[in-house]
């Protein structure tokens, strides 16, 4: 494979050599390049031979940098190739629940083993054959892996993909080559809860030390599940079960290997009305995008916050909205602000999730539209703070498309995006920096 250069760097080592946009670069040192995780390979020695064509006539360009320096060479997508969709019909697939009529990317099914290495996606490995599993292990590419199951029936079933049982033999080639994998389990009650999870992660513990850490995360369910695999939600006794499973677990990895390796979602613990475990509980936070231990760490940093704060007399009110799974616990943290603070009022709204169903309970899917309905009218004080988990990553807007200048107007109050930290939380509550 060959790929097309749209771009060099000036000044850098392939600009200095003559090599021009509309080139085409076809090996490095002898090896084709498929892709971007080739070019990154290939390019990290000291001593870099180009083989390239420009108008139909080839040309060979060698280069002399440091073993980890780019070259300078652009090209038109990221990975420099396209991304690799999902081959599967998982039965709890939050993409197939969602109404129509959103954003096109809304409906793409990322499962790139590519993106997995570089961004952090989890990729089911359904796609992948035994070459594509021999250049991770060549390439010593450490990658998150959604298993759900090791039954292999089930997880065919669960997949709805009949080659899913099959595939999971690339985790053992992988961790017997020293491949360190991150796991997640989105886990269905009645599915592969109860003795199915216990056989789950009795399989992957045999695997450590390379099976890193594991999230058990419960599944979602939207209203719009109409013609879809029927599934329950968790409750207080189902989800306080999971919990009990996998702390058993993490007693046993405790006493062998001296980690958990496997943590249940902040989810559960709410939904199972228990409190949020100790910092010592999630060792260094291996699951924290999976949502395993971001309220502990919120409230940890907020008391951090808290005591490196010079108190002085504000006086400010400020309402919060955040999803109702997390109500309770940021009513918990802005007592502590206001107990320190006795000029500050905070009032915290929940927002019910009427967009995609009143079972949604996370604040990073609640939506713009939603907001406007339940807080217009409401005494908001002087900001209204929400969680940057609400708005695309690069880009102010809700999952409903609408923008966060709409929320504004609408409200007639300035808002304000925090991230799950501590420190940025309390200084949007004090109006400090905003």
């Amino acid at each position: 494979m060959s790929v097309i250069i749209s771009s060099v760097i000036k000044g850098s080592k392939a600009d200095r050599c003559g090599i021009k946009s509309g080139d085409t670069l076809i090996s490095i040192n002898g090896n084709e390049i498929e892709d971007v995780l080739d070019y990154m390979f290939y390019i990290a020695v000291e001593k870099v031979t180009l083989s390239l064509s420009r108008n139909g006539e080839a040309y060979v360009k060698t280069l002399r940098k440091s073993e980890y320096d780019d070259i300078g060479l652009e090209f038109d997508t990221f990975l420099m190739d396209k991304k690799r969709s999902c081959s599967n019909n998982c039965i709890f697939c939050f993409i197939d629940q969602m109404p129509k009529g959103m954003r096109e990317t809304l409906y793409f099914k990322d499962d790139d083993a590519r993106l997995s290495f570089l961004q952090g996606n989890y990729v089911t490995l359904t796609n992948l054959d035994d070459k594509d599993i021999e250049r991770i292990i060549k390439m010593r590419l450490n990658i998150n892996v959604s298993v759900h199951t090791t039954n292999p029936e089930l997880r065919c079933k669960m997949m709805h993909n009949r080659f899913a049982g099959d595939k999971l033999r690339f985790l053992k080639m992988m961790t017997d080559s020293g491949i360190e994998l991150n796991c997640q389990i989105v886990c269905c009650p009645g599915i592969n809860d109860g003795a199915e999870l216990i056989r789950t992660l009795t399989d992957l513990k045999g695997m450590m030390p390379n099976i890193q850490s594991v999230a058990v995360v419960p599944v979602g369910i939207t209203k719009f599940r109409q013609g879809l695999y029927p599934m329950e939600i968790f409750n207080k006794e189902t989800a306080g079960a999971v919990i009990d499973i996998i702390e058993g677990v993490q007693k046993e990895c405790l006493d062998e290997y001296g980690r958990r390796m496997v943590f249940a979602s902040d989810e559960f613990y709410i939904t199972a009305g228990r409190g949020i475990p100790d910092t010592e509980y999630y060792e260094d936070y291996p699951q924290y995008e999976n949502g395993v231990g971001l309220l502990r760490s919120l409230s940890d940093e907020l008391d951090e916050a808290l005591e490196a704060a010079e108190k002085t007399n504000i006086k400010r009110k400020v309402s919060i909205a955040t999803g109702t799974l997390a109500g309770d616990f940021h009513k918990q943290l802005t007592k502590r602000i206001s107990d320190s603070f006795h000029g500050v009022e905070c009032n915290v709204y929940p927002i019910v999730n009427n967009f995609f169903g009143e079972t949604i309970t996370v604040s990073g899917l609640v939506t713009g539209g939603d907001l406007i309905a339940q807080l217009k009218g409401k005494d908001l004080g002087d900001e209204l703070i929400i969680s940057k988990a609400m708005l695309k990553a690069d880009e102010d807007i809700f999952l409903d498309d609408v923008t966060l200048d709409e929320v504004r107007e609408a409200l007639d109050i300035k808002i304000t995006p925090v991230a799950n930290d501590g420190f940025e939380y309390l200084d949007a509550i004090l109006g400090i920096g905003y």
